[in-house]
């Protein structure tokens, strides 16, 4: 939008105070910049930083901005991918997260399991850790965390306020913050006004572009890649290499970087590219000792153990707090990261690493959230994910029967989750969550179901109805999985909360 004073703002040839709502029949913002959500300016009130007066507000007015995470690929306006526009943002608002040291973690799938294990057990050590995860399930403000604490209602509609006044300050030449890009600046200033010792910053996708790429050198302590899977195809590039360097773009110049063992040509893209921007890489397993088993006992029930010693630390036969066997890989690399941090001068005694690891929470992540039957959710989004929560069903639970209730994105492997599917569950209810453009058809995902199988699927046409239908079919020691996207989980477990 065009600035035209600091109290006049000048928007499709109509001039009004600054802050002020206006109706409006164009956005006077560079071709292919507009951060707008489509119809936004078109006859509709445009709200300004001046309408956000509380968390209502706040939500209104990331309502009009692109959202990424809801929208096809093909329906995002040109230059939605460019850092000069975040970076403008922060220098905007004085480069808050300049402040403090983050770890910044990328990857398709396991990100935000590190993110939770490595801010919990640094929370054990004694330090203000921010959290910065996405999507959410419920609320944005699970994005934005100082250990397990929320942001605030308040403190999000002021901290946005602010950054949405930058916005407008940087819109002209850069064009209008997205959503993703807004809420990232609002956790930025959030960790730095409530002076965090450390951030845990999950990438929101990608990560050579994504927004939360603006951290400098100079504040990140550490950066790790995890588990490297087909997705987002459209945007990241149609093969595994593309994609692993993609992840490995959020590498830096001195700042460790570190991963687990991986298929080939995964490690070597990510090694070369790590040489490429000046760090080194460490892989678990195989330039730091590492090894983990799974077991059973009355205490913890079935469950994995993992150890890892460097010549820091001592993180011997550590129970993994999450649920299934690639949660093992997950807490090996959140303990490299712990173990990283303990070089700059963080306290990192193994007692309270084990102890943070046993409190890490797991939203979204295997949850269960009802009893009788019991249900769990989970925000498993690619073939392998889905393999790994199926499978954590029968590793973890015991249970007579399993039924699915499935919703994804269109723009996923939509078979190879099917075909994941068709080994676990003996119903499956097809749904989509609620505004979501990028959802998939649930009768075309029973057609594929039933194709594959043989075997008939029901369609819920919201996940109000496929949760009644399974709760119908259900027995008392039955159990029912919603997985599929986080937007599944999260509409799932807000009706399960009622």
């Amino acid at each position: 939008m065009d600035m035209k004073t600091s109290s006049e703002r000048s928007v499709g040839g109509a001039s009004t105070r600054a802050g002020a709502s206006a109706r409006v029949d164009k956005v006077d913002v560079p071709p292919g910049l507009n951060g707008l959500v489509e119809g936004a300016g078109t006859g509709e009130i445009v709200l300004t930083s001046a309408d956000i007066t509380d968390f209502a507000s706040a939500e209104a007015y990331l309502d009009q901005r692109v959202n990424v995470e809801r929208m096809r690929s093909t329906r995002l306006p040109p230059g939605v991918f460019k850092l000069d526009r975040m970076h403008a943002l922060m220098a905007a608002l004085g480069n808050p997260e300049r402040t403090y040291k983050s770890v910044h973690i990328a990857g398709s799938k396991g990100k935000g399991s590190v993110t939770e294990m490595v801010a919990s057990c640094m929370g054990e050590c004694g330090y203000v850790t921010g959290v910065y995860m996405s999507p959410h399930l419920t609320s944005v403000r699970e994005r934005i965390r100082l250990g397990r604490e929320q942001i605030s209602e308040r403190d999000f509609a002021v901290r946005l306020r602010r950054a949405a006044e930058a916005g407008e300050q940087i819109a002209k030449d850069h064009g209008e913050p997205t959503f993703f890009e807004l809420v990232t600046a609002v956790a930025f200033i959030h960790f730095a006004e409530e002076a965090v010792d450390l951030a845990v910053i999950e990438v929101g996708l990608g990560g050579r572009l994504d927004a939360t790429n603006v951290l400098h050198p100079s504040s990140i302590a550490a950066t790790a890649v995890t588990a490297i899977q087909l997705e987002h195809t459209d945007l990241l590039g149609d093969t595994l290499e593309k994609i692993a360097a993609e992840k490995a773009g959020i590498f830096k110049p001195g700042v460790p970087a570190f991963t687990f063992e991986q298929p080939e040509p995964i490690l070597s893209v990510l090694a070369e590219r790590a040489i490429s921007a000046g760090t080194t890489l460490t892989v678990l397993g195989k330039d730091t000792e590492f090894s983990h088993r799974f077991e059973s006992d009355k205490e913890h029930g079935p469950h994995s153990r993992v150890s890892m010693v460097t010549k820091e630390n001592a993180f011997e036969h550590f129970a993994v707090p999450l649920k299934g066997e690639h949660q093992s890989f997950n807490c090996g690399l959140a303990l490299a990261l712990v173990d990283c941090l303990s070089t700059h001068k963080f306290a990192t005694p193994a007692r309270l690493v084990a102890a943070g690891l046993e409190r890490t929470p797991n939203y979204g992540r295997f949850e269960i959230v009802a009893e009788r039957p019991r249900i769990v959710v989970d925000g498993a989004h690619t073939p392998e994910s889905v393999k790994g929560a199926v499978g954590a069903v029968g590793l973890h639970l015991r249970v007579d029967s399993t039924i699915i209730i499935f919703g994804c994105a269109a723009d996923k492997n939509v078979s190879g989750m099917i075909a994941q599917l068709a080994r676990g569950a003996d119903k499956v209810i097809f749904t989509k969550a609620r505004g979501n453009t990028r959802s998939a058809d649930p009768k075309e995902l029973a057609r594929q179901y039933e194709q594959l199988t043989g075997t008939a699927a029901q369609v819920g046409a919201t996940v109000a109805d496929a949760i009644e239908l399974a709760k119908r079919a259900a027995q008392r020691d039955d159990l029912i999985l919603i997985t599929g996207s986080f937007y599944v989980a999260g509409e799932a477990k807000s009706l399960l909360k009622k």
